[in-house]
């Protein structure tokens, strides 16, 4: 292990981790998905400004892409949708999904699938809602995935858009290990990997944690595959390529302390806490 990786070792144990799903999941106090239902309402309160939840969801054919174990799905659910559809690219999500929407009584009213939202097997004009909450960090190809959301959303519906950029305090998405915030500013990204593998070995599902985050490179070399590195400048430069403008769009703190430092270009990436957007398909 190299000498950065050991430095990271020796920080880390400074910083108390974040609440984080796996490890609450690992600590039998819930599963990944109960965490996202009852963390359902925090990711629609980004959009509450332009549009209410009834708005949003109220006898609306929804996509939910990105959709992880669908408890956030479920929950949306609760605001009277017509119908719903989730989709994740992770195989084990549709059926952790479909079993938590038959248990709490939604599985007339929901369905997953495994998917990749670049290459949607949908009609045109399917949708009257799309939300991404959490998810345009992480998808591989941002342009062609925003295409598809125009081919399957109607005339009129609306795209739901919120994200942590990149250099968020955990942008790196290993604070279920690693609780030093802007990490992936300081280190570089082996560094990361290898402290992170480390931290995660002797966890019951430390094989899968470090299957679900990294990948192998060409050359063998691993890598963080589980984010697209998403900043604010580049969503903004892909935004230029959307023929319809944004209809809503904010960029929020850290901290409502920190707003001035949120809106320096030279500070901006690290203090933006979420870069929300709405877009609606010109009719």
């Amino acid at each position: 292990m190299s000498f950065s990786s050991q430095v990271l070792l020796g920080l880390n144990r400074l910083f108390p981790l974040p609440v984080h799903p796996f490890n609450l999941a690992n600590n039998g106090e819930m599963s990944y998905t109960e965490w996202q239902f009852q963390k359902g309402d925090q990711t629609i309160q980004f959009f509450l400004p332009f549009h209410s939840q009834e708005q949003m969801f109220r006898d609306k054919t929804v996509l939910d892409i990105g959709c992880g174990g669908g408890g956030k799905t479920c929950y949306y659910a609760t605001y009277g949708p017509k119908k719903m559809i989730g989709i994740d690219i992770v195989p084990h999500y549709a059926e952790e999904g479909n079993e938590f929407a038959k248990k709490k009584g939604l599985d007339q009213l929901i369905s997953f699938m495994t998917g990749d939202a670049a290459r949607m097997d949908f009609p045109d004009n399917t949708f009257d809602t799309i939300i991404m909450n959490d998810a345009m960090e992480h998808v591989g190809e941002p342009e062609k995935t925003l295409e598809e959301c125009f081919r399957v959303l109607k005339p009129g519906g609306h795209l739901y858009i919120n994200f942590p950029p990149y250099y968020h305090p955990f942008g790196a998405h290993l604070s279920d290990a690693i609780g030093i915030p802007w990490v992936h500013a300081l280190f570089s990204e082996q560094a990361l990997i290898d402290a992170y593998k480390k931290l995660v070995h002797d966890l019951p599902d430390g094989s899968d944690r470090i299957a679900f985050r990294f990948d192998k490179l060409p050359d063998g070399r691993d890598t963080i595959s589980y984010i697209n590195r998403m900043t604010i400048k580049r969503f903004r430069k892909i935004q230029q390529g959307v023929v319809q403008p944004a209809v809503y769009q904010r960029e929020i703190p850290l901290r409502n302390q920190l707003q001035a430092l949120a809106n320096l270009p030279a500070t901006r990436e690290f203090f933006v806490k979420m870069v929300v957007c709405v877009y609606q398909k010109a009719k």
